[in-house]
Formats: structure tokens, sequence, C-alpha cells
């Protein structure tokens, strides 16, 4: 539980931190370099996939030749005239 609010509140300082920034760049006319760093570091960091799993996790996931293997079906199809 203590993990759970610790990782919370570090989550809502970093949000906090990153909206004082924006906001700053946006409304203050002396905004500078430190405010710009902190909005543009919270928003590169909003790209990381951190919801992603190993493929042998992931659920439907194709396996390493799983893509050929769709190329061969999806060519052969073609071939035949059902295809795409």
């Amino acid at each position: 539980m203590a993990g759970r609010t610790a990782r919370w509140g570090v989550a809502l300082a970093l949000g906090a931190l990153w909206w004082w920034g924006a906001l700053r760049l946006v409304l203050a006319p002396d905004a500078g370099v430190l405010e710009g760093a902190v909005v543009t570091g919270g928003w590169g960091l909003s790209l990381l996939p951190v919801h992603c799993v190993p493929k042998a996790r992931a659920v439907g996931a194709a396996g390493p030749d799983g893509w050929v293997r769709s190329r061969l079906r999806w060519r052969a199809a073609r071939e035949r005239g059902q295809g795409v």
C-alpha cells in the first residue's frame, strides 16, 4: 500500500511540475529554458512504450517468423485471385 501511495505521489508531483512548465510557457512573458526543458522532457517521456510486454507474453502476438508466413499466405491468395 505504501508503494502504491508513493508512486501516485511521485506521478502527481511530476504532473504538477509539467503543468507548471506548460502554463508558464504559455502565460508568462519571462518563461525560458527551464520551463521548456520541463515540458519537453515530460512530452518525451509520454512517448515511451511503458505498456509493452515481451512477445512471449503478448496475447495473439505473431512469432518471429509470423510476418513471413502471413506474407506467404497473402501472396498465395493473391495468385489464386482471392486476395486483396
